[in-house]
């Protein structure tokens, strides 16, 4: 009687829960256009519940998968060119990466000012209300990049940091990290670069486009780069990393641990589960160097071949798309996603730029496109975009 109960309670609450579920949009569906997360790869699931119950926070009692964590910190560093000296923090995404780069920025300098481009992620309003840190915004030029010569006229004797976008959320554009560089060595500030969506895509598409920028630790002046697996990285949610430099910079953000199986810990989280570690690291052994390559090829394909139907219907792009993000110019954004919503399609609206923002994930298919362009194109005759 009582495992009868038991499985009754059981299909109520798995039939509770698949309500919840179909109430939301999926990446599998194709519906979700403005998001620069995806749907993950089929090997990171099966990874990520093999290693759910796994604590990296208290790493002595889970050895393998602390070891297979330092495998992929290797596989972040090694793309990321960065020298022996370095070091990283697996994180739960840019967000926290951020964070940890202006802590450590700050800690560093003992100054409360960092600098960042005006196409920042929302992440450094978080970081200035948390520090207690000045927020100084550099203009962008008609690119939508830093203007290295505005940039100079802001430095002062309080900045702690300059920050690079590699890969901007709004538009994907890439900062013009080689001139940071050669003013932060000039300078000697700490150049933290958010490379949270581009660093996934830079290293392979360098290998396609001539003229793609450097921006890794190949520049001298980079101090540190986030980076996200689960945006182009093709893997499960939560999953990002910082990389330092040097790795003594670690230290500065450590603390005591009495209480767990090692002395010191450092970076914001303490209890962190094995699992989205294990479906990075999956993905990064089955994709390899020439899997991420393969990929990146199809997402430019697909944005090249939606940035041509886009102009097709009479709508022009902000700028040419430096990686698979295209922003779309719009006299009324909020009312365009709204009629999409209500057609089923998930994009964004960026009011800054009047326009909707486009990404070009993996699991976007030129289908999809075809399905979704006649949509845009009836809404925006309906409310005179067209």
């Amino acid at each position: 009687m009582k495992e009868k109960l038991s499985r009754s309670k059981q299909t109520k609450i798995l039939e509770e829960l698949e309500n919840y579920y179909n109430k939301d949009f999926t990446f599998s569906s194709g519906k979700i256009l403005g998001s620069m997360c995806t749907q993950s790869h089929f090997i990171a699931k099966k990874a990520y519940l093999k290693f759910l119950e796994t604590n990296l926070g208290d790493p002595e009692l889970f050895p393998g998968t602390r070891e297979m964590e330092k495998k992929l910190l290797s596989f972040f560093i090694e793309l990321l060119n960065a020298p022996k000296s370095s070091n990283g923090l697996i994180t739960s995404g840019g967000t926290e990466s951020n964070i940890t780069a202006i802590w450590i920025a700050k800690k560093l300098t003992g100054k409360n000012e960092i600098i960042v481009p005006e196409s920042a992620h929302f992440s450094f309003e978080k970081i200035g209300s948390l520090m207690d840190i000045k927020l100084v915004y550099a203009p962008l030029n008609k690119n939508y990049v830093l203007e290295i010569s505005e940039l100079r006229k802001i430095i002062s004797k309080n900045t702690a940091a300059i920050i690079g976008i590699a890969g901007s959320t709004e538009l994907g554009t890439i900062d013009p990290v080689e001139k940071l560089s050669e003013l932060c060595i000039e300078k000697k500030i700490f150049l933290h670069i958010d490379a949270a969506f581009g660093g996934f895509v830079i290293p392979f598409l360098k290998a396609m486009v001539n003229d793609i920028p450097d921006f890794d630790f190949k520049l001298k002046g980079v101090s540190s780069i986030s980076i996200d697996a689960h945006k182009m990285g093709y893997s499960a949610i939560p999953l990002g990393a910082i990389i330092l430099r040097k790795k003594e910079w670690l230290d500065k953000i450590s603390v005591s641990t009495p209480y767990i199986s090692i002395n010191k810990q450092a970076g914001l989280l303490a209890t962190r589960s094995g699992g989205p570690v294990a479906a990075a690291y999956a993905v990064s052994k089955y994709l390899g160097k020439e899997g991420y390559k393969n990929l990146i090829r199809k997402c430019m394909s697909i944005t090249k071949y939606t940035e041509r139907r886009v102009q097709n219907i009479g709508l022009n792009l902000i700028i040419e798309p430096t990686m698979n993000v295209l922003g779309i110019k719009l006299k009324n954004p909020s009312k365009v996603v709204k009629k999409l919503s209500d057609f089923g399609w998930k994009v964004n609206k960026m009011e800054r730029l009047s326009a909707i923002r486009i990404v070009l994930m993996p699991q976007i298919t030129k289908k999809i496109i075809d399905d979704f362009i006649p949509d845009l194109e009836k809404i925006c005759k309906e409310i005179g975009e067209i």
